[in-house]
């Protein structure tokens, strides 16, 4: 029995509550099917005791990857906080991983965020589509990940 890309598309959203753990699972496998489909490589690495989630090849370079993700609207600020620390709320580092994806799950919005962007804080807010948001230019930056690309800065 298969699934077809319209079935698996049109369930209605968050028919379950995802606890932490699933829906940050869900958010890994989300993103190694996006970034394989823009043509990157993606390997999840054995166990979960790395500081990174999935590595992700662009041509010869590998990038250390952290994944996490936000199910709902901040109902008193209009707009989403991703988490961006270990579970001992300890922020990464560039030692640790080189970037931090945040996955918006309401409305299908990745953030690419280069390490250096996320690594002095605890969480980072995100209002995907405002113009001028101040993280809008990291919303669906997959260009930071391919090779050669000099366009990591630090901007917070």
């Amino acid at each position: 029995m298969t699934i077809s890309d319209e079935e698996l598309f049109n369930e209605p959203p968050f028919e379950i509550e995802l606890k932490t753990k699933p829906r940050g699972e869900l958010a890994e496998l989300a993103f190694m099917r996006k970034a394989a489909s823009l043509g990157f490589a993606v390997a999840k690495p054995w166990g979960d005791c790395d500081r990174y989630d999935v590595i992700v090849r662009s041509g010869r370079t590998l990038w250390r990857v952290q994944v996490k993700s936000v199910a709902a609207l901040n109902p008193y600020r209009h707009h989403y906080r991703i988490g961006v620390v270990d579970r001992w709320r300890v922020p990464y580092t560039a030692d640790q991983i080189d970037f931090l994806v945040g996955y918006v799950f309401p409305e299908d919005a990745w953030y690419i965020f280069p390490v250096a962007v996320t690594e002095t804080h605890k969480i980072v807010c995100v209002r995907p589509g405002l113009k001028g948001a101040k993280y809008e230019e990291y919303r669906e930056a997959w260009n930071l990940m391919r090779t050669g690309s000099t366009k990591l800065r630090h901007t917070v």
